[in-house]
């Protein structure tokens, strides 16, 4: 399967809330980093990170990922795109500019950084 197939796959998953499509493309070791700051932020290690995250996140914010471009180069597939939502416990809307990099080794991702304009997204949530 090509990476960015695989990519493609994870966020049809994230839109339709369908958490085991995630793991199902994720390694059994896959690392998830987003910047710390943020509620749902931190470096989380394997499938049980991702959950984690994944309930952080939507517990969070009620978001969409719109990629404007996805590049492959190798075994990285970059997605730069668009966050839109609301903050859940103020209804506060955003979209804000954001920028995902995934390593994919043997159809499975083993890392995924996520990029976003965290000052905005951090005055979006009132902090």
């Amino acid at each position: 399967m090509r990476t960015i197939d695989i990519v493609h796959r994870v966020y049809e998953a994230f839109a339709a809330r369908d958490l085991d499509a995630v793991l199902a493309v994720s390694s059994h070791d896959v690392v998830l980093q987003q910047h710390d700051a943020l509620p749902w932020g931190g470096r989380y290690v394997g499938r049980d990170g991702v959950a984690e995250f994944f309930v952080k996140l939507v517990g969070t914010i009620d978001s969409r990922v719109t990629p404007e471009q996805i590049f492959a180069a190798g075994n990285r597939v970059v997605q730069y795109g668009r966050t839109q939502g609301r903050v859940r416990t103020s209804g506060v809307e955003f979209d804000i500019p954001e920028c995902h990099v995934f390593t994919i080794d043997d159809d499975k991702i083993t890392s995924v950084d996520f990029y976003i304009d965290s000052e905005t997204m951090l005055e979006v949530l009132g902090r």
